[in-house]
Order: C-alpha cells, then sequence, then structure tokens
C-alpha cells in the first residue's frame, strides 16, 4: 500500500513562509519522480513543482518559482516544500505524489498515487 502524508500547513501572513513535508511509505521511494500540486476551492488541480528521483533536477510553474524549492531527502522517505514570499493566491490544499516513470511531468495523471493534503491559508 503507497502512503502519502503532507503536513506542515497552516495560516501565515502574506510575506511569510512556510515548509511541507512528505513523508512517504510503501513504495521505492528513491525510483520515484516527486511532484507537488494545489488545489482551491472551485479550481481545477494545478501543478506546482517536481523533483527528480535523484533530487538534482526540478521544475516549477511559473507563479511559484523563484518562490517555492523543492528538495528530497531520499534516506528518510520525504519530500519537501519551501514557500516563500507567500501570497493570498497560494491558498489551497496542498498535495504530493509520486511518478514512477521518466520526467517531470505537469500533468497529474501521470501520478500514481496521493497524499490527503494540507491545507495552507494565506491571509492578506
Amino acid at each position: 500500500q503507497d502512503q502519502l502524508v503532507e503536513s506542515g500547513g497552516g495560516l501565515v501572513q502574506a510575506g511569510g513562509s512556510l515548509k511541507l513535508s512528505c513523508t512517504t511509505s510503501g513504495f521505492t521511494f528513491s525510483s520515484n519522480n516527486m511532484g507537488w500540486f494545489r488545489q482551491a476551492p472551485g479550481k481545477e488541480r494545478e501543478f506546482v513543482g517536481a523533483i527528480n528521483w535523484r533530487g538534482d533536477t526540478t521544475r516549477y510553474d511559473g507563479s511559484v518559482k523563484g518562490r517555492f524549492a523543492i528538495s528530497r531527502v531520499n534516506a528518510k522517505n520525504t519530500v519537501y516544500l519551501q514557500m516563500n514570499s507567500l501570497k493570498p493566491e497560494d491558498t489551497a490544499i496542498y498535495y504530493c505524489a509520486k511518478k514512477p516513470t521518466e520526467g517531470l511531468s505537469e500533468h497529474y495523471y501521470e501520478y500514481n498515487a496521493w497524499g490527503q493534503g494540507t491545507q495552507v491559508t494565506v491571509s492578506s
């Protein structure tokens, strides 16, 4: 059973920072690319960023590039999302997901397991 559990969400003022964690089990973490997505009420799931299996390549959506950073520690089966300079429009539920195939994809359907999400709320 693949398991991904996000944590670290909460309330933060605009301009502040949060660091999300996604701890995984049930699969070979170091063989999977990992992605972060988010979903706000009434909107579709949106790609945030991704990191390759080795942790030396990342990809970000233009809306977060320069503000967010993804990293991973394979020995801990954990991927992180550091969020800086947060804006109210970043408010959403944030999800991590695994992608067993090569390539860093923005398409949610290429990911085959998801966490339950963690709420991030940015006040203006």
